[in-house]
């Protein structure tokens, strides 16, 4: 039993979970076969009469399963018997006449809390790296070992399905609230709290543990009506959200309803028959690859002492500032945060207050955490006080001469060594550093709005960025919790560019007669989260029109693609979107948006006329698509992998789809193909496949 070690005292055993070489507990197959003979030990050993499993690992208890291994099953056979045998074992150790206790600190995700529900008593830590959730969803699974039952036994309908169709982490106040754990303490007495419990349970014959206070609402929903009232909404609220492109919701719920309508016993074994079929899904299997490659992308962090920083100094105080602010001080760095006037600066440590205030609220996070975090923050308008920094973030306005005027003040005032990182969505970056004295140490990091909530950071490098440029702000977005990619400098970088060939083509289609409405359900059908013009709104029609005028435009007119003036003349009308609550939506203070029809008069009058819903996806997705393709081929992204994981997490690319690339693979190069040839023959030049395309599926290549 390698995987545990037992210690025995006054009739309890102490089950120590501690995974040999690996930084955390997960479960595995061999961890199966161990935990086998473990409950052989205590059903066997009479001087056991009580057992605690308990973590030796820092930070977890256990994270959940081997994500690695679940991808190299050969078939879903194997996946469904894989959640049958787990349910078999956690049954045996729920069913135990003795007492076990799961004394819990850190990660218990996924199949980690099935194994914790499966325990007769939970006593958690209230440390800020406890957490609890299913996130077996976000990689188009469900949970296979029991807990689309436990789940609902324990926390009732409402909260299990909550937990179970978000994927979203509980923290141990609302754990302990729902009735997930039953009893909290802090980490320092966790051990000695849990052998207490099973100390009263050998004297008492037993756990005697309060009940869940029910709530009105939940009583209500305790009955046959009520649940399928709820579970009726859900699988609406589901079906609308999903749009049909995810099986695992529908499965999760189908589950949940045969447990509550047939039993424990018919419950496992739908989960298990789900659990199976979900694995063969392209939906699982895309989604468990983004999984894995964001576990990868962890491992371009640095080590060389030359490329750490303490401190770093902020400049700009606005909505981004203040997000790169929040997400630095959380990662434990010193911020100096600069702006031109004192309001500007306290409106940023307003912001993070706000921010910072409601993980208090929700018990997140405590109130002597909230003040260490903001005493990190050191506010100044002067640039001297910044001289001490090694890196230099800017987020100002996109205006190369004051990005240029900000660089020269930081040269002058900072080491010859400091780095300069510029937060720009499309500005070149080699031409902010055209005058520099020292272009080796100027690198793009493009933020994406809201940072503290976005994932995804991209690197812009230029011929002269330094090695050393590159790791420090590799190592601060990785320690920022994003996931970095590098790309290579040029007009609108990746993520910019190839969503400026999506928003274009959706501009297209509008010209064609196509309804906003009609474009944006299209492109949501398709899996984007919101439509295109949509995103336009939310990205600002001024800020559009200015990427237009700016290189990247120039670069799309230079491969002969025909100008097009139509965000320019919405901008200048000044329709630009939410912010001036009308653009291609009207956005009213109070109730839903609605569409603009007035806006209609840009684009060839307010008749439209209904496109049918597959060409308008085909020309307008793949415009992305083999916008991708130009960038790998061009040396812009270095992989199809990083151009993957960017488009999906800068842009809200389909994820079950796995990426741009990922996408033509699971399509087939050559119907791409024959698709943007057809394409190009009734558009022209902008549809023009690239020759990484022509050259793959004349080779049945795929991507890697």
């Amino acid at each position: 039993m390698a995987y545990f070690t037992i210690e025995k005292q006054d009739g309890i055993a102490i089950i120590y979970l501690d995974q040999p070489k690996s930084p955390v507990n997960v479960l595995s197959a061999s961890m199966l076969d161990d935990f086998k003979g473990l409950l052989d030990t205590i059903e066997e050993d009479k001087g056991i009469n009580a057992a605690i499993l308990y973590s030796k690992k820092k930070d977890c208890w256990v994270a959940g399963a081997d994500i690695k291994a679940f991808m190299e099953m050969k078939s879903s056979e194997e996946a469904e018997e894989l959640s049958r045998g787990g349910n078999k074992l956690l049954n045996r150790l729920a069913n135990l006449s003795k007492p076990v206790i799961a004394a819990i600190n850190g990660a218990t995700l996924g199949g980690g809390l099935e194994f914790a529900l499966a325990c007769h008593y939970r006593i958690a830590s209230v440390d800020k790296k406890t957490v609890f959730g299913f996130p077996e969803i976000k990689l188009g699974l469900l949970p296979g070992g029991g807990g689309t039952q436990r789940s609902v036994k324990y926390v009732g309908l409402r909260n299990a399905l909550d937990m179970l169709l978000t994927g979203k982490n509980v923290y141990p106040f609302k754990a302990k609230k729902i009735g997930l754990v039953d009893e909290l303490i802090h980490k320092e007495g966790l051990l000695q709290a849990a052998i207490k419990v099973a100390t009263q349970a050998i004297t008492n014959g037993g756990i005697k543990k309060k009940l869940r206070k029910k709530s009105i609402l939940d009583k209500a929903l305790n009955t046959s009506i009520g649940r399928n009232l709820v579970l009726k909404k859900a699988r609406e609220t589901v079906t609308r959200k999903t749009r049909g492109n995810y099986p695992a919701p529908l499965k999760i719920l189908d589950c949940v309803e045969i447990g509550l309508d047939n039993g424990f016993a018919a419950g496992l074994e739908a989960e298990s028959a789900g659990f199976g079929f979900l694995h063969g899904t392209p939906a699982c299997q895309n989604l468990i690859g983004l999984f894995l490659a964001m576990q990868d992308n962890k491992k371009l962090r640095s080590d060389a002492k030359t490329h750490q920083v303490d401190t770093i100094a902020m400049i700009g105080a606005g909505f981004m500032g203040a997000g790169i602010t929040e997400v630095s001080i959380k990662a434990g760095y010193d911020v100096i945060l600069k702006d031109i006037n004192l309001e500007g600066l306290g409106k940023a440590l307003k912001t993070i207050w706000y921010d910072f205030n409601r993980l208090v609220k929700r018990k997140a996070m405590g109130h002597v955490e909230r003040d260490t975090l903001m005493s990190k923050i050191t506010t100044t308008v002067k640039e001297t006080d910044m001289k001490e920094v090694d890196l230099v973030i800017e987020a100002v306005f996109e205006d190369i001469d004051l990005k240029q005027k900000i660089l020269s003040g930081v040269e002058n005032t900072c080491a010859n060594n400091t780095i300069f990182a510029t937060n720009t969505s499309s500005l070149p970056v080699a031409d902010i550093a055209a005058n520099t004295k020292n272009p080796e140490n100027v690198v793009g990091m493009h933020y994406f709005s809201p940072v503290p909530k976005m994932p995804l950071l991209e690197i812009i490098i230029t011929d002269k960025t330094s090695a050393r440029a590159k790791a420090i702000a590799t190592n601060v977005g990785l320690d920022q919790g994003k996931t970095v990619v590098i790309v290579k400098d040029g007009p609108g970088f990746y993520t910019t560019r190839i969503l400026s060939a999506l928003t274009h083509e959706a501009i297209q289609v509008l010209k064609q007669g196509a309804s906003i409405e009609c474009i944006d359900n299209a492109m949501k059908d398709w899996g984007f989260p919101v439509g295109p013009l949509s995103l336009l709104d939310e990205v600002g029609i001024d800020v559009a029109a200015h990427i237009a005028r700016g290189d990247l435009g120039e670069m799309f007119r230079d491969r002969g693609i025909e100008e097009d003036d139509s965000v320019q003349r919405l901008s200048d009308a000044k329709l630009l979107g939410r912010k001036a609550n009308k653009g291609f939506y009207n956005y009213p203070k109070k109730g839903r948006k609605t569409v603009n029809t007035g806006i209609y008069k840009y684009f060839g009058g307010e008749e439209r006329k209904e496109l049918d819903k597959e060409k308008v996806q085909n020309q307008i997705g793949l415009s992305m698509v083999n916008e991708a393709l130009l960038c790998l081929q061009e040396g812009i992204i270095s992989s199809a992998s990083d151009g993957d994981l960017a488009a999906i997490l800068g842009l809200g690319f389909p994820p079950f789809t796995g990426g741009p690339f990922s996408y033509i693979n699971t399509q087939g190069a050559s119907t791409i193909l024959d698709k943007l040839n057809d394409l190009e023959s009734r558009f022209g030049v902008r549809f023009t496949p690239a020759d990484i395309l022509i050259k793959h599926a004349k080779n049945d290549m795929v991507f890697e």
